[in-house]
């Protein structure tokens, strides 16, 4: 794989932990700052993964310090950390998703509508469409989303056995 066909995503350095961040966050807004609100932050922080609230509420109860944490503080705390930039929402399927914001570089997504993958990836030209097409309109862009939808080579190929199963 060449250097121009690496999708992979690299990093951003930050001045502040995410913790940091969203406590300065609370702070500014006069907010409490609860050891509940800490844990979730916590929590969401200790592994790179798309979630939705149901698994992270699951993922506190498990632990333990779980349980603390109360349905509404979850959501509403997950509210808090993509007003604080922390986190990004996106809803695929009628479901919200979230993924951390915070620390990593711009990406996008191939989505799997059948098994509902998520898979990230980075594109210099997906970027350099992105500038073409808001200096063409002479707009500054900021950044962009993309999700790609369809099927993953997994549920294509089950699919695909399906239907040949189907004719016999």
């Amino acid at each position: 794989m060449s250097v121009a066909d690496d999708f992979s995503l690299g990093t951003v350095k930050v001045s502040l932990s995410p913790r940091e961040r969203f406590d300065e966050f609370l702070q500014a807004r006069g907010k409490r700052i609860t050891k509940q609100r800490r844990m979730i932050v916590e929590q969401v922080y200790r592994r790179h993964e798309h979630f939705d609230a149901e698994q992270l509420i699951d993922l506190i109860r498990n632990t333990p310090e779980g349980g603390r944490a109360s349905r509404p503080t979850v959501y509403r705390t997950l509210t808090e950390m993509v007003e604080a930039g922390l986190l990004r929402k996106m809803v695929l399927g009628g479901r919200a998703v979230y993924e951390h914001d915070y620390g990593y570089p711009q990406h996008d997504h191939l989505y799997c509508t059948s098994c509902h993958t998520l898979i990230e990836f980075s594109s210099d030209e997906i970027v350099r469409i992105r500038e073409a097409v808001a200096s063409q309109h002479q707009f500054r862009s900021q950044g962009h989303r993309l999700i790609i939808s369809g099927l993953c080579s997994d549920c294509r190929s089950n699919r695909s056995r399906s239907r040949h199963h189907d004719r016999v």
